[in-house]
């Protein structure tokens, strides 16, 4: 996936959030003159224009919502570039409990495979040489 649409996607889900939690942002966000990918290229071109490389998601996100807020904004044009989106992948009770649950099965049946192979007699063969014997041998 390209890293500007998981972007485009980050921003649709905040805005979703937004508005169904704020009626009065809902109403703007569902004005049919306005769409998300106008909406992704005011943000770039707002990055672009500020020279820096690093935002938080506030100054992102605050942009996102000053797009669909203002009825006389400009977009810019479209570009061709590259966003990164850091984002944290927190799991829930159940899910940390599961994983591990798993982990702990994994070691034990690591172990077990362990144990059971120090078990094992090992066969190894003495391969037979043609070595003569010396006095010591005898």
């Amino acid at each position: 996936m390209k890293g500007t649409d998981h972007f485009k996607r980050t921003i649709q889900m905040y805005l979703e959030q937004r508005a169904a939690e704020d009626a009065l942002f809902a109403k703007k966000y569902h004005n049919p003159a306005k769409n998300l990918d106008d909406c992704v290229t005011h943000i770039l071109n707002f990055v672009q224009r500020s020279g820096c490389n690093g935002f938080t998601d506030g100054e992102i996100f605050g942009q996102a919502i000053h797009y669909f807020e203002e009825n006389e904004i400009e977009v810019g044009k479209p570009m061709d570039c590259q966003v990164i989106v850091n984002h944290v992948v927190e799991l829930t009770a159940e899910e940390k409990a599961e994983a591990r649950q798993n982990a702990l099965r994994q070691y034990q049946n690591e172990e077990l495979r362990r144990l059971q192979s120090r078990n094992k007699p090992t066969t190894t063969a003495k391969k037979e040489t043609n070595v003569q014997p010396t006095l010591f041998d005898f």
